[in-house]
């Protein structure tokens, strides 16, 4: 591909001709503020943070949809961009109604983040909406309106990423806002529950339903015997709550807070996925003997699970009949491991740590009960255990390894 040489605050640069000036910018470790942009998936220049000067131009440009150009020459750090880009965030945080504080993205809110860079020190803003802009009727997702900034992350993600769309921008002007369509609850449009919207946003605008607190009531009943699984990826993603290296395996530290948390038994989620591999290779050696439907889909994700039963439901019959791994240890809980600890499985309360909103919704669905009981009755996501170690005052970093 031909290469075009640009100049970007005095430094020269030679990169592809496809590329951005914000992408050029990097490329010298430049650092232009973006809000709304997400690399190869939301391009769209809508917040205008990511203005620059260009020699010649009559106006600032949007760098995140700005291509380069042979000899152009760029500047992204004048009184004029510095001023304006501080005008544009706080007409953004002053419509924003939302004090930061209390966000669920209080640690990692890139409007804290670009508040901070463009010199803007008071954040705090009373909330102004009514709970009738609080979405919450999806046992997965909360959607609050009064944190939304327009910036159409989510929907680019919807959209192009998961292939569902159920949410867009509506009206327009002063009056848009992202939601489903003719005003619907996200439980009320087919909605997969996956939380790629969640990951998107950048301000906590969208986020997940919160169950701790039925977590702790149960953790607080003494005829309760409250048991937890965990699934793979939250030990290697918990430890970044708490500011250790991403990517740290945590798993003992993990299962030492949540006995320090009052959970009688702890679960690896492993064990069951283990199951599930022996259940649905078997399930695949019976359908290729007996003429059954092939090719035969995995039944481990719940997003996906609901996405074949929402957008493809003539390709039902492919999916295994198998529980997920979540699922399956579960019924186990409920049945093998009441049995063998002489437990009433009446008294049994089974929680799991997923890294996935859908399992929120999976837990719900009435035919996981085939024991007679829920298989699981509550959920937490990653953030949310986080979120429990922290009220109980436990120091994670500092914890010793358990198996």
């Amino acid at each position: 591909m031909r290469q075009v040489t640009l100049t970007i605050d005095g430094r020269k640069v030679t990169v592809p001709e496809n590329y951005t000036v914000l992408e050029a910018a990097k490329k010298l470790n430049i650092n232009i503020p973006t809000l709304c942009y997400l690399p190869d998936i939301n391009q769209i220049g809508a917040c205008r943070m990511c203005l620059v000067e260009v020699k010649g131009a009559r106006s600032l440009q949007a760098s995140c949809v700005l291509p380069v150009a042979e000899g152009m020459e760029v500047k992204t750090n004048t009184p004029q961009i510095r001023q304006t880009r501080k005008t544009i965030l706080e007409l953004i945080l002053s419509d924003h109604n939302r004090e930061c504080t209390t966000c669920v993205r209080s640690n990692n809110c890139e409007l804290q983040s670009l508040s901070r860079q463009l010199g803007i020190e008071d954040i705090y803003f009373k909330t102004k909406l009514s709970p009738s802009h609080i979405d919450d009727l999806s046992p997965s997702i909360v959607r609050d309106q009064s944190k939304c900034i327009l910036c159409r992350r989510c929907i680019a993600v919807c959209h192009q990423v998961q292939g569902v769309g159920v949410i867009q921008a509506t009206n327009r002007g002063f009056h848009t806002t992202v939601e489903p369509a003719f005003g619907l609850s996200l439980n009320e449009v087919a909605c997969i529950n996956c939380g790629q919207c969640i990951q998107a946003c950048p301000v906590g605008a969208l986020k997940e339903k919160d169950d701790t607190e039925k977590v702790w009531q149960a953790l607080a009943d003494p005829d309760k015997h409250v048991v937890v699984q965990t699934a793979p990826a939250v030990r290697v993603a918990l430890g970044e709550e708490f500011a250790l290296e991403p990517g740290s395996i945590v798993t003992g530290k993990m299962v030492s807070a949540l006995r320090l948390l009052g959970f009688d038994k702890v679960f690896d989620t492993d064990f069951a996925a283990d199951l599930t591999i022996m259940e649905e290779g078997t399930e695949l050696i019976n359908r290729i003997k007996n003429g059954g439907k092939l090719p035969l889909l995995t039944s481990c994700s719940p997003g996906w699970i609901k996405f074949l039963e929402s957008y493809y439901p003539d390709m039902i019959d492919n999916l295994s009949t198998c529980k997920s791994p979540q699922q399956m240890m579960g019924a186990v809980i409920k049945t093998y491991y009441a049995q063998k600890a002489g437990v009433d499985p009446a008294q049994i309360y089974s929680v799991s740590v997923m890294p996935c909103t859908a399992k929120k919704f999976e837990c719900q669905r009435p035919e996981m009960n085939s024991s007679g009981y829920q298989d699981v009755d509550a959920v937490l996501t990653t953030r949310e255990l986080a979120k429990m170690i922290r009220q109980a005052g436990i120091d994670f970093a500092s914890l010793p390894d358990e198996d």
